[in-house]
């Protein structure tokens, strides 16, 4: 381990809760690997502690630092700038400091489609079905339509808060794009079922299935899955949910969302560095750790 000096930065996560996060493992173990002068912690920040934590690493001169639930949305109050996704998008995980000025970034939608090419799977001009309007789902949507998705269907509680945020993207990408954005409620299961039958990838942006509250499953029944169609859980605890145990047995394409969480802090790694992360010597890291099969 890279010993700590008076010149060492810091960079950190935001979220509550982060125990269970591996971002300080992947972010410290490629620090070290490419001999920069750096350290990473996570402290639990919630939205009513957000704005003195922002005080303090201001005050800190720290490197940058990732925001996680439920920090993405809160965090726009209090930057002096964004790069042109995370307008767009509305949230923000990773700022970087600029000398004094924290500039907001969104790397989930990069690390995601990153995640889909790494499976092999090409959906540009091709028609996918997304659940949920949260953060990662909106950061999803706008990367696939600016990777040239040419339809996308979402699935939103027709009481979600977030509604109004996704309409505003969905007006933004079809002026900015050729991708069509189609909004349905969750409960039209006859509208899901239709829209992931022209589709080439389904994913579940929500938290549903997620740990421990396992037993839960996004999709009803099997009925809705054939092996054409690839499916994408964000969840990695557990690392199997139900609903990629049941894509599995339909003989679908099944992927869940470390990938993409080990690609959108590669995105974030570059930002506040200018270096590649060690990707393939960190997966190897992981691995014997036992966090990768």
């Amino acid at each position: 381990m890279s010993e700590i000096t008076g010149t060492t930065k810091l960079a950190c996560l935001l979220g509550s809760p982060v125990s269970h996060s591996i971002s300080p493992l992947i972010h410290n173990f490629s620090f070290q690997y490419l001999g920069i002068d750096c350290t990473y912690l996570a402290f639990d920040i919630n939205e009513q502690t957000l704005k003195e934590a922002l005080e303090g690493l201001r005050a800190l001169h720290v490197l940058g630092f990732n925001l996680t639930m439920p920090n993405k949305n809160k965090i726009l109050e209090y930057l002096d700038g964004l790069s042109e996704a995370a307008r767009l998008i509305g949230a923000v995980n990773t700022v970087e400091n600029r000398e004094g000025r924290l500039i907001g970034h969104n790397t989930d939608g990069l690390g995601f489609m990153q995640s889909v090419r790494e499976q092999g799977i090409r959906i540009e001009g091709r028609t996918m079905t997304l659940m949920g309007i949260g953060g990662a789902a909106t950061a999803i949507c706008a990367q696939a339509a600016l990777d040239g998705v040419k339809k996308i269907h979402i699935f939103a509680r027709s009481t979600s808060p977030h509604l109004p945020r996704i309409r505003q993207l969905a007006a933004a990408l079809e002026g900015k794009t050729s991708c069509a954005v189609l909004l349905h409620d969750t409960r039209d299961l006859a509208a899901l079922k239709a829209a992931m039958e022209e589709s080439r990838l389904f994913v579940n942006a929500t938290s549903v299935g997620m740990a421990p509250h396992t037993e839960g499953c996004i999709l009803p029944d099997p009925s809705f899955l054939y092996p054409e169609l690839a499916v994408a859980d964000i969840i990695y605890s557990p690392w199997e949910t139900k609903l990629l145990s049941m894509a599995r047995e339909a003989g679908c394409t099944a992927f869940n969302g470390f990938s993409m969480l080990l690609w959108q802090g590669a995105e974030a790694f570059k930002i506040w560095t200018g270096e590649e992360m060690p990707m393939a010597s960190l997966k190897e890291y992981l691995r014997q750790k036992k966090l990768l099969p």
